[in-house]
């Protein structure tokens, strides 16, 4: 597979940011809490089952607080229907306690504490701090890495390498091309029958259909 030339990459990001210029997340917060264990459950699990899931979730546990010291079959009965619920379910609950002992109940904005926090590692602090901060960070999920991987941006096997390659080549506007390249890869550049001929305006930079994975 061929990788991207340096035109073909300045083209890609400019046609991302034209396109997405003002995309978010699909997941539903309202606060940095509820984005955060929104985030959390996401993984391996899609937004619209998280969606379903929070609302229940959050009239029972509104805050860490509550959070902290709730009930773990409570909390798996609240989110039975996601994927790993009994892995997550611990977590969350780990997470609202160090919040509540170490950060007095205020959830840091700083990847290396946000990663101190049980269930959330450097993805899930990267989602966190673009949604929420605008940061020039990049996160790599199944669809970041299927797109990078099918325009010639990585050849990279890891999701963290991938990740390293993209924050390399595209340096800033980190956080809405992450955001650009997510929702291109659940809607465009899909894995099974991407819309190449019908809704792809990137189709020209393609190197490959394969369905990558990390």
């Amino acid at each position: 597979m061929k990788k991207a030339t340096k035109r073909e990459i300045l083209t890609i990001k400019e046609r991302l940011l034209e396109n997405y210029s003002d995309a978010v997340t699909e997941l539903n917060y309202k606060n940095l809490y509820e984005l955060l264990v929104s985030v959390m459950l996401s993984a391996q699990c899609t937004d619209k089952r998280v969606n379903i899931i929070t609302p229940a979730l959050f009239d029972s546990f509104p805050d860490t607080t509550t959070l902290a010291n709730a009930n773990e079959d409570d909390v798996k009965d609240l989110i039975k229907s996601c994927s790993f619920f009994n892995a997550k379910s611990a977590n969350l609950i780990k997470m609202a306690k160090r919040v509540e002992d170490v950060f007095n109940g205020e959830i840091p904005l700083d990847e290396k504490k946000l990663i101190s926090l049980a269930g959330v590692g450097q993805k899930t602090a990267h989602v966190v701090l673009i949604e929420f901060t605008q940061a020039n960070l990049m996160a790599v999920d199944t669809h970041v890495f299927r797109v990078a991987h099918r325009l010639g941006l990585s050849k990279a096997k890891t999701a963290v390498k991938t990740e390293e390659d993209l924050v390399k080549i595209f340096k800033d506007g980190l956080h809405q091309l992450h955001q650009g390249m997510v929702l291109y890869g659940r809607y465009i550049c899909t894995a099974q029958r991407p819309k190449c001929e019908s809704e792809c305006y990137l189709i020209e930079f393609c190197k490959s259909r394969d369905n990558f994975k990390p």
